[in-house]
């Protein structure tokens, strides 16, 4: 029994060692098989996160500033010069010295060119000689006829002697005339070899170097030496409509001064050239309707040149109420003109609007907006129309500086100014 029994188990043992054998194996095998799948799920399956959205822009933003304005007509122009003088010869010779600078502002007697003298002194010295010799025979001729005076008391000479006698006395005082008119001509001549300035202004450069001949006379005969023009005043010349000649005629009715006119230059943000009408044409153009007028203006550092363009603003009465905001509030969609204003509810919006002029730095607007809107006075280009922004409070006040600087905030209030008092 007891053999049999060993026997036994031992056969059931070697049963079952195959079976937990193979079962281990397997485990083995499976277990990290599923781990593997698990983590692919997992990995494959995981949620993204989102992505965080950026926080709105903040901006500036001001009511438009209401404020009475002075009512102004705009035109362009040119510079004009008041006075453009041909510097001629008026006499022939060489040039022996030019005495100024090319684009050098000169005063009226100022020397320019010098023409060899030493012709014209020759023949003022032989004028002279002229003088001597007629004055000489006009004191023979007066003695002559003193005798010939006293001797016809006597009956010692004729009286048609005595009428010859003085013929020649008046031939001789004659020739004692035109020899003197001889004389103050050639001193004349001797002159003009010093050409001088004739008006006081900005001279060009020189069109003829010493050592060169130059013919002089009347006119366009004559060579050109050089131009002069007359800058202080100077004129500004414009185009305008048949309402402001009306305006103008009307005034003048009125005994009203003359209308005050402002100019800029194209790189100046102020008016700051001072003027007043002074002509205005004899017709007005029928093809255009518009008529040539002509103001005068203060150029006392002679900064303004001719032929510059200007843009010209006139004071055509009275005034309005009117919106301005800055430039810099003003974006550019093709051929409109837009300005981005923030909603009660922090959404930005763009309104096309209709430019006037810029007063004190400021820019009209005549449509497009009104008091209440809030407008974005600074960056605009950083809120998109449709979307959120946040806003902090600006003033929008007058300027006085050609050139208005960029919104400051004050740091302890956070509001900004578009503006330097």
């Amino acid at each position: 029994m007891d053999m049999l029994t060993k026997i036994g188990q031992t056969n059931e043992a070697a049963e079952t060692e195959p079976s937990s054998r193979g079962w281990r194996r397997g485990l083995m095998i499976g277990v990290p098989l599923v781990l593997a799948a698990w983590g692919g799920y997992a990995i494959t399956h995981r949620g993204n996160p989102a992505a965080a959205a950026p926080p709105p822009p903040t901006v500036t933003v001001a009511t438009p500033l209401v404020r009475s304005i002075d009512l102004w007509d705009d035109y362009v122009g040119r510079f004009e010069a008041t006075k453009t003088v041909e510097v001629r010869p008026r006499v022939s010779g060489q040039i022996v010295g030019v005495h100024f600078k090319d684009g050098a502002i000169v005063h009226k007697g100022d020397l320019l060119f010098t023409i060899d003298p030493r012709p014209f002194a020759a023949a003022l010295a032989e004028a002279k000689a002229s003088v001597a010799s007629a004055r000489s025979s006009l004191n023979l001729a007066r003695a002559d006829l003193a005798r010939a005076l006293k001797l016809i008391d006597v009956d010692a000479v004729s009286q048609s002697d005595v009428d010859q006698l003085r013929a020649k006395q008046q031939a001789a005082e004659a020739a004692l005339a035109g020899a003197e008119a001889a004389v103050r001509a050639r001193a004349l001549d001797l002159s003009f070899t010093q050409v001088r300035a004739p008006i006081s202004g900005r001279i060009s450069d020189r069109r003829v170097d010493a050592g060169n001949l130059v013919a002089g006379g009347d006119g366009s005969a004559a060579t050109l030496l050089t131009t002069i023009n007359a800058l202080d005043p100077i004129y500004f010349s414009f185009d305008a409509s048949e309402a402001l000649f009306l305006k103008t005629k009307r005034a003048e009715e009125k005994g009203d001064a003359p209308s005050p006119v402002e100019v800029k230059l194209q790189d100046e943000n102020s008016y700051r050239w001072k003027g007043r009408l002074d002509f205005t044409d004899n017709g007005i153009d029928p093809n255009s309707g518009t008529i040539r007028v002509r103001a005068v203006v203060d150029n006392p550092g002679l900064f303004l040149t001719p032929g510059m363009f200007g843009n010209a603003r006139l004071a055509s009465g009275g005034s309005t109420q009117a919106m301005l905001v800055p430039d810099a509030a003003i974006e550019t969609d093709q051929a409109r003109k837009l300005v981005v204003v923030v909603g009660k509810d922090g959404t930005a919006q763009a309104k096309p609007v209709e430019l006037g002029p810029v007063v004190k730095g400021l820019r009209v607007i005549r449509s497009g907006l009104s008091p209440q809107d809030r407008v974005i006075i600074s960056d605009p280009e950083l809120a998109q129309p449709g979307a959120k922004v946040l806003t902090k409070p600006g003033r929008i006040a007058p300027v006085t500086a050609d050139d208005p600087p960029p919104p400051v905030a004050d740091p302890t209030s956070g509001e900004a100014t578009f503006a330097v008092g």
